[in-house]
């Protein structure tokens, strides 16, 4: 009888061991990483500069994200808490009191104090043309050292959007003034922030690498190394992605989701991000600061037929200046219908009875691309002949910087939990030459934007912006083309990546499966 328990016993055991193979045979044969102690990152563009104050581009910011910190960062929620500062105190309606955190370290060993977030805030207001949007609100006769971790800055009004605005990888971010000044020019390719990550190597145009800070004072990242590969065509970036020499790839093309989800090696992300696409007019010159032509042009373009082409399902129509998940956006505003006639109307009120000819500014990027071909098309309709002009990026940004373009497609990301950075930045007129590419400038929507700013969060603020995204509608400083649905491929053998909306990810979150 022992023996006849012993047998099915050990068959019971036999059998349970062969089930366990059974099932650890997919495990066994899952993918593993070709290089499991670096992180390597497929990106859009490469940085145009790791000097936090003299850009605004997102790929800039991202790679920005893994070797800075910021006074203040985002919860989950979207409430601004603090991060570098460990207090942070309101005297008065102007006046903000921080207390940094103690035994912070940059990546050079020089410890954080007062002197370090006071000299980045200065240098900030003074030099950052890129983020003057956020520190012009800063009053220069307003900084105070309390002692070596407390200190105090003022804002030239009572402004809701500061704190908000500090959370940004630009203008919020804390560098060390020994590194700048011993670096002069060259700061921008030698950056040291406080961050989890320093960079150790730059190969522009090809990639940034990374090594692990191992004195940074928060929880350290689990892959000693981060690669940020550069890889601007869109099914390149899937094949490496396929082929396991990078474990994450941003913008993945719609082109290439469905191949992306049939492979059981990955895995797909998407959210919709805070960035509207839009056809910009250059309303500093003549034909486009005539509002009735920038009318009858947006007027011309089908944009659901147009998105549902281009965006292939990955993409909803714009309706307004602000994207549908930063606050105050008027989710209710409808998409601009297309009118043939009255565009033809209004054209030849404008002036121009037989229509133009212009240029359209793009870079390489395959829906941008896609998009200006198509405005092209529907253009003719009206009698308006589209040239389409392909950029680099960095001579892209740099042309509309110097005010060298008519019309031009890009996109703009409202890069704090504020509607202030969707608007302000991008049609205030004192952002022309800044992010103000539309060079557009106007009393009325100044003065709304002014206020709006300024004024405390609540109902009364909410009926400013909707009142500001109606304005601009009519207005019509740019075409209001498309709020993505970005996509990002993954390894299945890594986890904790949790794409931003705001544009910049925070990787050294990224951990493997255990």
């Amino acid at each position: 009888m022992n023996r006849k328990f012993s047998y099915r016993r050990g068959a019971k055991v036999s059998l349970m061991a062969l089930l366990a193979c059974m099932i650890a045979l997919p495990n066994a044969l899952a993918r593993t990483s070709k290089h499991p102690d670096t992180l390597v990152v497929a990106t859009t563009y490469d940085a145009k500069t790791l000097d936090p104050y003299m850009t605004n581009d997102v790929a800039s910011s991202n790679a920005m994200r893994q070797i800075y910190e910021t006074l203040v960062t985002i919860d989950d929620e979207d409430k601004v808490i603090p991060s570098l500062a460990e207090k942070i105190e309101r005297i008065d309606g102007m006046t903000y009191r921080f207390t940094l955190k103690k035994g912070v370290t940059f990546h050079n060993g020089e410890l954080l104090t007062s002197d370090d977030a006071l000299y980045s805030l200065k240098r900030a207001f003074e030099k950052g043309a890129s983020v003057r949007h956020i520190m012009g609100v800063i009053d220069p006769t307003g900084f105070k050292k309390i002692d070596d971790l407390t200190f105090e800055v003022k804002t030239i009004a009572p402004m809701s959007s500061f704190l908000p605005a500090l959370t940004h990888f630009g203008g919020g971010v804390i560098i060390n003034r020994k590194a700048v000044e011993a670096a002069g020019d060259d700061y921008g390719f030698t950056p040291v922030g406080t961050g989890p990550y320093k960079l150790v190597d730059w190969k522009k145009g090809d990639r940034m690498v990374f090594e692990r800070f191992e004195e940074y004072h928060g929880k350290r990242p689990e892959f000693s190394k981060m690669v940020l590969r550069v890889i601007p065509e869109a099914s390149n970036r899937t094949i490496e992605l396929e082929s396991g020499d990078v474990d994450i790839a941003f913008e993945v093309s719609s082109l290439d989701i469905s191949r992306v989800k049939a492979n059981k090696n990955l895995e797909l992300k998407t959210l919709v991000d805070n960035a509207t696409t839009y056809m910009g007019f250059n309303c500093s010159k003549a034909p486009y600061n005539n509002q009735k032509l920038r009318q009858a042009i947006t007027m011309a373009i089908n944009i659901p037929a147009s998105v549902k082409a281009v965006f292939r399902g990955n993409a909803y129509p714009a309706f307004g200046p602000i994207a549908p998940n930063v606050k105050y956006a008027n989710t209710a505003l409808e998409v601009p219908q297309v009118n043939i006639a009255q565009a033809k109307k209004l054209l030849a009120e404008a002036g121009y009875p037989n229509g133009l000819t212009t240029v359209l500014w793009t870079n390489s990027k395959k829906v941008r691309v896609g998009m200006a071909t198509i405005i092209q098309a529907q253009l003719k309709k009206i009698g308006v002949t589209v040239k389409i002009q392909v950029l680099e990026w960095g001579a892209y940004l740099q042309g509309l910087k110097d005010n060298k373009h008519e019309l031009f497609i890009v996109g703009w990301t409202c890069q704090t939990p504020d509607p202030d950075m969707a608007v302000y930045p991008t049609f205030h007129s004192s952002q022309i030459g800044g992010n103000n590419f539309a060079a557009f400038g106007d009393k009325e929507v100044d003065a709304l934007l002014d206020t709006a700013r300024i004024t405390p969060d609540g109902p009364e603020r909410k009926a400013m912006y909707f009142t500001i995204q109606d304005m601009l509608r009519e207005k019509a400083p740019w075409v209001f083309i498309a709020n993505k649905k970005i996509a990002f491929g993954v390894q299945d053998y890594i986890e904790g990546f949790v794409p931003s909306p705001y544009g910049f990810h925070a990787l050294y979150e990224v951990t493997t499966k255990k």
